[in-house]
């Protein structure tokens, strides 16, 4: 795809991963709006208040949006949480719903309040988010491994019902980020932020845009069961449960 010459939505851009990519966007020449519940933190680009847990704050979003941006032609929509769960403690069960309203059906949600513009357009494209854990799952964090599995699917499902309206859709797979420094220390495996987003950038730049963004950290997430290293990995992932209170 053209990354320097379009106009993008990142929901759930205000820090992290989404907020290093609309500032690359826009280093590339691409005009981007920036959406969250956390606007105040984004002093450099245009924003949107959004709350993908609310119906109406997206349908408030996207008319805005559209008022102002009319040739909106990429939505990313990348809102998020990872929570832990002990599921032997019924309590989980708060954590559970507040990741599927926001991950799932948030993702869902802003998908179908801009599906009926890009048709419209003729052209554009849905950049979902999921995870290395879609595929390789955390078992402290069951529920948002099963919500990213979900996007996975909707991704796959969406590209297809989308076929010859001139409207793409990109699945973008991150793996572990250092998103923040004590991210670092947490988990030294976790990829350098400005590394991750120059290989994303490469990658959506291909012509034709590649159907799932995988930069190299996450191939041994994306492909496990192929290579045989699931079931090891799983049950490597499985030692931080010791962690649960507890156990």
């Amino acid at each position: 795809m053209d990354i320097s010459n379009r106009t993008v939505l990142i929901v759930g851009g205000t820090s992290g991963i989404g907020l290093a990519l609309a500032r690359r966007f826009a280093a590339e020449g691409s005009t981007v709006v920036v959406g969250g519940r956390k606007t105040a933190n984004v002093d450099d680009l245009p924003t949107v208040d959004i709350d993908v847990t609310d119906p109406d704050s997206i349908l408030r979003a996207r008319d805005s949006v559209l008022e102002s941006h009319p040739d909106l032609d990429v939505v990313v929509t990348m809102s998020g949480v990872m929570l832990t769960e002990d599921l032997r403690d019924r309590s989980h069960i708060a954590a559970a719903e507040s990741t599927i309203a926001t991950n799932l059906l948030g993702t869902i949600r802003v998908i179908d309040a801009f599906t009926a513009h890009l048709i419209a357009r003729g052209a554009g494209t849905f950049i979902t988010v999921t995870s290395g854990i879609a595929f390789l799952p955390f078992p402290l964090m069951p529920t948002y491994a099963a919500s990213k599995a979900g996007v996975h699917a909707y991704s796959e499902a969406l590209r297809q019902q989308l076929l010859g309206t001139g409207v793409e859709v990109a699945e973008l797979v991150p793996p572990a980020v250092a998103t923040r420094p004590e991210h670092k220390r947490l988990n030294p495996n976790a990829l350098d932020l400005d590394a991750f987003i120059d290989e994303v950038m490469a990658l959506l730049a291909q012509n034709p845009t590649p159907n799932e963004i995988l930069v190299r950290g996450v191939h041994m997430h994306r492909w496990a069961e192929r290579e045989g290293t699931y079931a090891e990995l799983v049950a490597r992932r499985s030692q931080a449960l010791a962690n649960l209170p507890g156990r």
